[in-house]
């Protein structure tokens, strides 16, 4: 027995040793491999010397983009809508789209020509939540619980790595949303079975007596700013975790009532803008040193951890600006450690004011804000309902952003978004009775507005195929892929309904030129911008994108349902010109005037010699 036994387990042993050697790499595999990773670093090292401003932005939902493994279409999660949250037939459910639908698009998103992708919040969520008669699934990603996962969802860290390396080798750099101001929604309040608490404002609830001013001492010497006397929570109202979910968030501190404000609902105006709950979540105390820190490791850990180049910041004018003043440095100083020298760093401020907008780039230390300014106006002058003075005093307010002109070089512009809705959508509500020709007319003339304005273009994913929805939260979410959801299924979109992904949608190809024309130019994308021509009416815009060394390249839009021939002023130096698209007069007509006839809702662009 002993002899067999020591037979086999020679045998065994050799079996084993046989298949080890047939599956270990060879000498030329390791060298590939090796050769393989080097390429990826240099790709990735050149994708990162291009500046914000080279960038055309391609925004999306990761949920309705593209459905590349349906295994994990419930996240791991029970196979119960209520569990897992998918309902394809759902606007507010999960639908499956994931990374490896991404990964699968990305030639397609290139096709655009965009260079960056720009990812909803990508990280673990709670799946489902239920709040004053609403329920719905977190296919949006801003209700998280692990800051530091990829939602399953989606996917997981190996096809996060994959995206990136990806888009790298393409040429096309990864932005990810994040949020730092709440967390989903899982602390409760004592005083509120039905988890509708108002607002209770620091005055009334300071946090120094225990649910008012006439309350028991509290916290005694807290001042806002010494955390180490802040070690009770029930100043405004009793917070708690319910049972079982005492450990839903990661890290751990996320998990410690202390860390939050608790002081109810906000109301959007006053203090209740920075300190109250918005729609239920848990609001983030961020003036605390350990929820600053604990921000900056997480956020810092994913620019070391995948190598991304750039960061949207959900909420932004939701936190204080001093937690800005520390979190934004650090996370530039952590990419320029990993090598990222542009990273780009852009917050959501709601707001159609630029001098709101502009106090976000002075105060709160942002590098740049979305430029919700923009959005208005474009859409507005590209509907017919402004006159295109709109934009020349749009433009007039660049020089009030933190550095000027440079600051507003770098403010991602865009038409719509998953929360406001689709410019198509915007562009029929104004013109009810206009022609399809028409409305698709005037939605390519909204991207070239912003495609050749200064300015970071930001396409917002279906634009393309001519998605207009209903307007409002949920309605602009379609899916890309073919949908279950009966009011996208039914939805018309503009230039006609196309497969999906098509790259002969009308807007697909409009996008694509025009995309190839500022890529192919300099000025378009680094050129100081001067505004030429404008009036009270829809009709003629002209503006100028100027370079160092003299060139100029002159875009003209014309808003209005007919044909507008002007003289424009351009520089005396600009005597000759040809067309990068339309028809460009060859000579000017005197130094400093040049004639231009630009067709009914159309542009032209011409460079000089």
């Amino acid at each position: 027995m002993t002899i067999r036994r020591s037979r086999r387990a020679a045998l065994a042993a050799a079996a084993a040793l046989a298949t080890l050697l047939s599956t270990a790499p060879t000498q030329a595999q390791t060298q590939a491999q090796a050769q393989a990773q080097t390429r990826g670093a240099d790709a990735a090292s050149a994708v990162r010397q291009r500046l914000p401003q080279d960038e055309v932005i391609y925004f999306l939902l990761v949920d309705r983009f593209a459905n590349g493994d349906t295994s994990n279409d419930h996240g791991g999660y029970a196979a119960e809508r209520l569990k897992s949250g998918f309902d394809p037939s759902d606007t507010d459910f999960y639908h499956g789209g994931d990374l490896a639908g991404l990964i699968q698009r990305l030639d397609y998103i290139q096709g655009l020509g965009a260079t960056a992708v720009w990812l909803a919040p990508i990280f673990k969520n709670k799946p489902v939540q239920s709040r004053a008669g609403y329920t719905g699934a977190a296919h949006h990603g801003y209700w998280i619980t692990d800051f530091t996962a990829v939602d399953p969802h989606f996917g997981d860290e190996a096809t996060m790595h994959a995206l990136v390396e990806a888009a790298h080798a393409r040429g096309m750099k990864v932005y990810l949303d994040i949020v730092t101001n709440h967390t989903a929604d899982v602390i409760q309040y004592r005083e509120c079975p039905e988890n509708d608490c108002a607002y209770r404002s620091r005055a009334d609830y300071p946090y120094t007596r225990r649910g008012g001013v006439d309350g028991a001492p509290i916290n005694e010497g807290f001042d806002g700013r010494d955390f180490s006397r802040l070690a009770r929570p029930d100043y405004a109202y009793t917070p708690y975790v319910p049972a079982g979910e005492e450990n839903a968030k990661f890290p751990a501190w996320l998990n410690d009532p202390i860390h939050y404000h608790n002081r109810g609902e906000s109301t959007f105006a006053g203090e209740s803008s920075l300190d109250g709950d918005f729609a239920g979540l848990d609001d983030l105390f961020t003036e605390d040193p350990v929820v600053v820190q604990g921000m900056i490791d997480i956020f810092g850990g994913w620019i070391d951890k995948y190598g991304i180049d750039g960061y949207r910041i959900d909420t932004a004018r939701h936190v204080n600006p001093e937690f800005w003043q520390a979190f934004i440095p650090a996370m530039l100083e952590r990419a320029k450690a990993k090598g990222i020298p542009n990273f780009h760093i852009f917050g959501e401020v709601f707001d159609a004011d630029p001098a709101a907008l502009a106090r976000f780039t002075k105060d709160d230390s942002f590098p740049a804000v979305l430029d919700f300014a923009f959005q208005k106006q474009a859409v507005d002058v590209a509907s017919g309902k402004s006159g295109t003075d709109a934009l020349a005093r749009l433009f007039e307010a660049d020089a009030i952003y933190a550095d000027g002109r440079d600051t507003a070089a770098i403010l991602p512009t865009f038409l719509g978004n998953h929360d406001m809705g689709r410019a198509a959508y915007f562009i029929k509500e104004a013109n009810p009775d206009a022609s399809d020709a028409e409305l698709l007319a005037r939605v390519k003339l909204a991207h070239a507005l912003m495609m050749f304005s200064r300015g970071v273009p930001t396409l917002y994913y279906g634009d393309e195929q001519g998605f207009a929805g209903a307007g409002g939260y949920g309605n602009s979410r379609q899916d890309m892929f073919d949908s279950q959801t009966p009011i996208y299924a039914a939805e018309a979109p503009i230039g006609g309904r196309q497969p999906a992904f098509s790259t002969n949608a009308p807007l697909y190809r409009a996008i694509a030129e025009m995309g190839r024309i500022r890529a192919a130019e300099p000025a378009l994308r680094r050129g100081g911008q001067v505004t030429r021509a404008y009036g009270d009416k829809p009709g003629l815009f002209a503006i100028s994108r100027l370079t160092d060394d003299g060139g100029e390249v002159l875009v003209v839009f014309n808003t209005s349902t007919a044909p507008v021939s002007a003289q424009v002023e351009v520089n005396a130096g600009s005597l000759n010109w040809r067309s990068l698209r339309g028809q460009c007069a060859p000579q000017a007509s005197a130094p400093a005037s040049y004639r231009v006839s630009v067709p009914p809702l159309d542009y032209l662009i011409c460079k000089s010699a």
